[in-house]
């Protein structure tokens, strides 16, 4: 995917209905996230979820919006070495996927996906898969450097894209001017080439307090407890 000057949309998606709904708004691409594990699943983190479970989950995505551009996770440990790698993304390419996604710079494994011919996305900035803090991250020089560095490196690799977490906005900004592959923030200021956000965020479906560079188009929480709330009723009622 070349920059157009176009900024591009993504979301999380996770099942048909809602990838239906996606796709029927035109988001420019649906990301499969290991959010999942959190968002769908109730688990404490992102690293927790299978690679089973990632298949499942993209293949619900691709029956919901089979029109869509979808990029899938690997899920922690999959990418542990080349062989592996490539394995666990043919799997998600199989279910549905268009390009998998995956976190940090194990550059093998990078590489042993390319040379294969499969849609790459990748992934800087704060890692939750692996991070021991969800502070922002790339503050000081050398974690800035690294970071941009590291972009220089997964761009030689000619990614559909990159998606950049919780870093400054100058540094976001530094890179996206950087970079022939178009930069995607979730946290990285206005200068990213798109955005990504959690479905869950989105549309509020949880009563939880938002990540500061989250935003709500909806408010599903409200809607949702109070049309139970409105079908006891209805059944207390016996007004069926």
């Amino acid at each position: 995917m070349k920059k157009d000057g176009k900024p591009i949309s993504m979301v999380t998606v996770y099942d048909a209905a809602f990838a239906r709904m996606a796709e029927a708004a035109k988001i420019d691409m649906l990301l499969v996230g290991d959010s999942a594990a959190n968002v769908m699943l109730g688990m404490n983190r992102t690293a927790d979820i299978s690679m089973e479970a990632m298949c499942v989950f993209t293949s619900a995505v691709k029956r919901g919006a089979p029109n869509s551009y979808i990029i899938s996770d690997m899920p922690f440990g999959s990418d542990s070495e080349p062989k592996i790698t490539l394995q666990n993304a043919t799997r998600l390419i199989e279910a549905g996927a268009d390009a998998v996604k995956i976190e940090g710079l194990p550059l093998e494994s990078l590489k042993a996906i390319r040379e294969k011919g499969i849609d790459l996305v990748g992934h800087l900035g704060l890692l939750p898969q692996t991070a021991t803090s969800f502070k922002q991250v790339g503050r000081s020089e050398d974690e800035a450097e690294k970071i941009f560095e590291q972009a220089r490196i997964l761009d030689s690799l000619e990614p559909c894209s990159i998606v950049l977490e919780h870093i400054p906005e100058a540094l976001g900004e530094k890179v996206s001017l950087a970079t022939n592959a178009p930069t995607i923030g979730i946290g990285a200021g206005k200068h990213t080439d798109g955005q990504v956000l959690v479905m869950h965020d989105v549309l509020r479906m949880h009563p939880f307090k938002l990540p500061p560079f989250a935003k709500s188009f909806a408010n599903f929480w409200e809607d949702g407890v109070k049309a139970f709330c409105d079908y006891k009723r209805w059944v207390n009622e016996k007004s069926f």
